[in-house]
């Protein structure tokens, strides 16, 4: 089981029981002070026991529930601004069996500091017990106004995974004027993995090619992914282009996650922003935005668009919707000219956890001799030249070591990812 600020998740039934679940609920309810609490859940067939689970963990602590059922990641998060807090049953783009809990705090997910009031046992006061209430959210009204009106007709092809963004994110694109074909709607007979960005999406692929452009969502609808002209983009340039379209609306102050595209920071420099780097993770991009007050941004390496006016989470129904106002404008193929020329590889290796940390030590001694410019934010970050660079770092939801990679050199950026993991993998076998 993995416990971090990007949420709780294990093998449900295995390492994540009905009983962490009444456990962590409880000691979250110490945590809400509006005495009111938003929850839904994605399409995971576990997802029925967990929510009730939920609800009466909260209930018995005299927290009133406000109940969205089968809701999207964002919309329980938009939905949550209103209530004070909210949980979300979901484990994003881990395997089916997986499951867990996202905890929201005022809107935003938990932080570094309410961690721990979530995993150690709170001695709570008996209360009355809380109400529960079934509600319907407003998150595609909202979403509208944000988004403004389209020009034309676009025919959008939408690869809904089987998850949550089912009701959401097709009808929002309807509204706005497109003409949707859905694909993958349910999760039973779904083509492909929970994870768009891993994915091949191959029936998304095929059905770009006679549409305007087509996005995969993952099972809980934060994470998106774009195809056009039946080429599966990067999920960098997920992020790229919300940032394009902020950069439209006059938004100036960005955060990106430290192991985004490096294409991304210079485009948002030579259109007048500014850009602060924050750890990977959207929980520490969302803290650094708060602190700073930044207008948008993201992480590229979950396809992450950010804009903290709307919702504190990726958003990737609300970023389909600003992506598709953007076909007939030039900056939509202005910004996809300019990643282009980056390439990214991401690669991973696995080490036991209980030796990540001294691998990790391992690993910054050999960078620091190797690289002129090193940067310690979050796992090693080793600097090569303006436009490329490496980062190594132990995963926040998985056993693994990440080894993430970026040049505007294919072969070389191949070469660095070579490098590096061999670099883990030594220090590894040096320690086991």
């Amino acid at each position: 089981m993995k416990k971090t600020i990007s949420g709780i998740r294990g093998i449900f039934g295995d390492d994540f029981t009905l009983r962490e679940v009444l456990e962590f609920c409880n000691n979250f309810s110490s945590l809400i002070k509006s005495g009111k609490c938003v929850i839904g859940k994605d399409t995971r067939p576990s997802g029925d026991m967990i929510i009730e689970t939920a609800n009466a963990a909260l209930r018995q602590n005299g927290i009133d529930v406000f109940d969205l059922g089968t809701a999207p990641t964002p919309v329980v998060f938009h939905e949550s601004r209103k209530y004070g807090a909210g949980i979300v049953i979901t484990s994003s783009h881990n395997p089916i069996q997986w499951n867990g809990l996202k905890f929201i705090i005022d809107g935003r997910g938990i932080n570094e500091r309410e961690l721990p009031q979530i995993l150690e046992k709170q001695g709570l006061q008996t209360s009355p017990i809380g109400t529960e209430e079934k509600i319907a959210s407003s998150y595609l009204e909202d979403a509208k106004k944000i988004i403004g009106n389209l020009e034309g007709t676009p025919k959008i092809a939408v690869d809904i995974g089987g998850g949550a963004a089912k009701e959401f994110a097709p009808n929002l694109l309807r509204e706005l004027g497109c003409n949707v074909d859905v694909i993958n709607p349910d999760l039973q007979g779904s083509t492909r993995g929970p994870d768009p960005t891993t994915d091949e999406l191959v029936d998304l692929v095929k059905a770009s090619t006679t549409r305007d452009i087509g996005f995969a969502f993952d099972l809980d609808g934060d994470r998106l992914v774009v195809v056009r002209n039946g080429e599966k983009q990067t999920p960098d340039v997920t992020l790229g282009l919300g940032v394009a379209k902020s950069l439209d609306l006059g938004y100036k102050k960005f955060v990106l996650s430290i192991d985004t595209s490096v294409s991304i920071e210079k485009f948002i420099k030579e259109h007048g922003g500014t850009v602060q780097r924050s750890k990977v993770g959207e929980a520490n991009v969302i803290d650094l935005m708060i602190k700073s007050n930044a207008q948008a941004g993201g992480e590229g390496s979950s396809a992450g668009f950010i804009l903290p006016e709307f919702n504190y989470c990726r958003e990737g129904i609300l970023a389909s919707g600003l992506i598709v106002s953007m076909l007939n404008d030039s900056k939509f193929n202005e910004v996809l000219d300019f990643m282009e020329n980056y390439i990214q590889i991401r690669d991973k290796t696995n080490v036991d956890a209980v030796l990540q940390d001294k691998v990790m030590e391992k690993v910054a001694g050999k960078l620091n001799s190797k690289y002129s410019e090193v940067i310690p934010l979050d796992g090693i970050k080793g600097i090569i030249d303006e436009d490329s660079w490496v980062l190594i770092r132990r995963s926040n939801t998985e056993d693994i070591i990440r080894i993430s990679a970026e040049s505007n050199d294919l072969e070389k950026c191949k070469k660095i990812v070579k490098e590096s993991k061999e670099i883990v993998n030594q220090c590894y076998e040096e320690i086991r």
